[in-house]
């Protein structure tokens, strides 16, 4: 007998049969949600050790000469075709000439491959063209990114057979067909196993002649597209009672191809998800059949439809959410930092209130942050990775950090953002936020139970291995699968305690870091709490076995570490592409101070609160030996971060890049027009200051400056007044009994202290109406 098998016998034979009643076992949808997609940088940061320069030597992500014409060509005509106020309380609904050129440009084509008329478009140039519409119009950006993320086209490019990649795909480039998903139903939203809706395998007329096929009832609703799409992709429970398929006859989540113009097929009216018009509704279907020729990817593939959409939720969540999320950040950080700049409070900008920096801060960091990470996981994506655990930890990472940086820009515009009308550039943006919130798994279950609790089975060096040995058929075949990644788990865990203690007591001293420069000692500390993060996700996994499931505030700290250690890796990898930029380094400090502060107020809580004493002792003595210290950014980062919204610059540049701004006939377009002339009339007022001379209408009847530089000051005066008016409406025009006519009139009493004109009555001017049906 081998010293390896005494090891199994005597010592691993136990700890199976004790593992096996403490560790979880894996539900079907658990185990399809694992075998979806893979891992990538997330099982660097899971195993203590990240090779940062593994990191560094991930392709910097760019466009594409092809793509990058399709951003100057059709991407900007697109924004300057669409008006996000009209859209949303005239027509409600995009422009039937923007319907046309969306179809004509293949906007919906995007991630389809070339060979089938698409454009065959990177995972980072796709993202790219949904962060430039988004941050012109959300509800046109959601209209062009759900046919290129969770829906037939990408299931039918991953799973469908040849004969449906040959007849669908050209349709769908093209926008001869207009797809959408039906994914939840009203009794299923983020537990898919809930679902309801059933197929039943039987035969049927189908064109004239009987096929084996499926026999569909369901009821679907938030269905992006739904009331305007042509095909229905379908998720829906299958049965076969008769065994015609020769399976048992609970055969599970299946996904469908549905013409929407199919018998029984009924498509309902719209809803309206917070004010924003891009097209949802419901749907329903009665006793609808189809031929089995219509499962995605034929009747080989019936029952693997969960799989098949944790698969393909990787675009939703790794690409167009965070493109979003992005495009809301850049724009907020855009439209604040030059809003602060030309409104005056006190006689001085706004942006020179500390209460504003601090604000403006946190906007421009994490404008920084989340396009760092969005970059990062489209390297990720463009290398053939589908990471899912990384998509899902950036998807709610991305959108609440989108919440709070519009809220952010919210608050320092105050009343300008409050009041709707043409003039308001934010309203859209801050009534987007709970779609992203909620869409594509809600936040609070993804952060409580996804995160950390996929990320533990599917990125953990071992954790798979022994829980697929404990669920071995082969009781012997199992146990010796679970001796050997028991064991080097053990070792693991061993390694890992050492190096957390020793990095952890030296401060990070010992933790290596690649030649980065100013940067190096970000890498230190990361990988110093990445194995702090470890060593606690073993320990917590050790004491508290399958009840850590159900432990959903601490998985959701657990999984807040890892998200933090994420988006800071990307934030570090945007400096290094973007050439290690001085000018940049306060955003990269701001991100990797918050990050920080962020990552220890997470572990002391999860020390707090771990059932199991001595085990909580003992991580806090390792991993923050001289206790909580990390306070945030500094007030001296706080404002330098600031101070790079309120000046142009090339830095401000590079975290505002691709966002629309439009002519000076659109309010965005007007507020960087008054920015740029506040900025240009800057040392006048600067030479007048010294002079003490506040008011340049004072200088200018003395003679203090020329004719040209009073044009230049009455040109600046007339912006900022044109920037801080809003619009006001007809006292007899808003509202009543469910049906309204609005004349929106711009308010120009502002307008006029720049030019001295009177102010219009209330109810002058131009006209706007729109029609609202209860």
């Amino acid at each position: 007998m081998t010293i390896s098998s005494l090891r199994r016998d005597l010592l691993t034979r136990p700890i199976f049969q004790w593992a096996q009643g403490v560790l979880p076992a894996l539900s079907q949808t658990e185990r399809d949600a694992v075998d979806a997609g893979d891992v990538w940088w997330d099982a660097a940061l899971f195993t203590g050790d990240p090779d940062w320069n593994e990191l560094l030597s991930f392709p910097k992500p760019q466009l594409r000469p092809d793509e990058q014409a399709f951003m100057d060509g059709p991407v900007e005509k697109l924004c300057a075709m669409v008006d996000e106020w009209t859209m949303t309380w005239e027509t409600r609904d995009l422009p039937p000439e923007v319907w046309s050129f969306l179809k004509e440009n293949k906007f919906f084509g995007m991630i389809i491959p070339k060979q089938y008329g698409g454009l065959g478009f990177s995972a980072f140039g796709h993202a790219e063209v949904v962060r430039r519409i988004a941050s012109r119009s959300v509800s046109a950006a959601v209209t062009t990114m759900v046919p290129n993320s969770l829906g037939p086209g990408e299931l039918i490019m991953r799973f469908g057979t040849k004969a449906q990649q040959d007849h669908w795909l050209p349709r769908l480039a093209d926008g001869r067909e207009i797809p959408a998903f039906g994914l939840t139903s009203p009794e299923a939203g983020s537990d898919a196993s809930a679902m309801v809706d059933e197929g039943v395998v039987c035969r049927g007329t189908w064109e004239g002649r009987e096929v084996l096929g499926i026999r569909l009832n369901w009821h679907k609703r938030y269905i992006t597209l739904g009331p305007v799409c042509t095909v229905l992709g379908l998720a829906f429970k299958l049965r076969d009672p008769d065994r015609l398929l020769g399976q048992d006859e609970d055969i599970g989540i299946t996904c469908a191809l549905v013409p929407t113009t199919t018998q029984g097929v009924e498509i309902g009216r719209r809803h309206l998800p917070a004010f924003q018009t891009f097209q949802n509704g419901p749907n329903w279907g009665k006793d609808v059949f189809i031929p089995m020729d219509l499962v995605i990817g034929g009747a080989e593939r019936v029952g693997q439809g969960w799989k098949m959409l944790m698969t393909a939720l990787a675009a939703g969540r790794g690409i167009s959410l965070p493109a979003l999320s992005g495009a809301a950040a850049a724009f907020s950080a855009l439209t604040t930092g030059s809003y602060a700049r030309v409104r005056q409070q006190f006689g001085i900008s706004i942006g020179k209130f500390e209460g504003v920096q601090e604000r403006l801060a946190r906007i421009a960091g994490n404008a920084y942050l989340v396009d760092g990470a969005r970059r990062l996981t489209c390297a990720g994506l463009d290398l053939g990775k589908h990471p899912s655990v990384i998509s899902a930890l950036l998807k709610s990472g991305a959108t609440e950090r989108m919440r709070v940086v519009v809220n952010d820009a919210m608050d320092v515009h105050g009343g300008k953002a409050i009041i709707e009308g043409p003039r308001n550039y934010m309203g859209a943006q801050y009534r987007a936020i709970p779609v992203g919130i909620t869409v594509e798994g809600a936040n609070i279950l993804t952060r409580s139970l996804m995160v950390f609790g996929q990320g533990a089975i599917r990125a953990h060096p071992y954790m798979l291995r022994e829980i697929l040995a404990l669920g071995e058929a082969d009781p012997e075949k199992g146990l010796e699968d679970f001796d050997e990644a028991f064991w080097s788990h053990v070792a693991h865990a061993l390694r890992n305690g050492i190096r957390t203690f020793a990095r952890s007591w030296t401060n990070g001293a010992l933790s290596p870091a690649p030649d980065a420069g100013r940067a190096r000692r970000f890498y230190r500390q990361a990988g110093r709490y990445s194995a702090g993060f470890a060593l606690a996700s073993d320990i917590a996994l050790l004491t508290l076995g399958g009840d850590l499931k159900r432990k959903e505030m601490l998985s959701a700290r657990l999984g807040d570490i890892l998200s933090e250690l994420y988006f800071l890796s990307g934030a570090l990898k945007r400096w290094e592409d973007e050439g290690r930029q001085d000018a940049d380094f306060p955003l990269l400090q701001w991100c990797a101070d918050t990050a920080f502060a962020t990552i220890e107020q997470r572990f002391d809580e999860v020390f707090a609160n771990l059932p199991n004493r001595p085990a909580a002792w003992l991580l806090r003595a390792a991993i923050l030996p001289f206790g909580v210290h990390r306070r945030g950014p500094s007030d001296r980062t706080t404002q330098a971060c600031a101070e790079l919204l309120l000046h142009p610059s090339d830095t401000r540049d590079r975290l505002v890049e691709n966002v629309y701004v439009g002519g000076k006939d659109q309010a965005v377009g007007q507020l960087i027009d008054a920015f740029e002339r506040v900025v240009a009339t800057q040392p006048i007022h600067d030479r007048l200051k010294a002079q003490k001379i506040r008011d340049w209408k004072i200088a200018a009847e003395q003679g203090l400056v020329s004719a040209a530089e009073i044009a230049e000051l009455q040109a600046a005066d007339k912006a900022v007044a044109e920037v801080i008016a809003v619009d006001d409406f007809a006292h007899d025009g808003l509202a009543t009994r469910g049906q309204a006519r609005v004349d929106a009139v711009s308010d120009k009493r502002a307008r006029a202290q720049g030019d001295g004109e009177v102010p219009e009555r209330p109810g002058q001017g131009e006209t706007r109406s729109f029609e609202v049906r209860m």
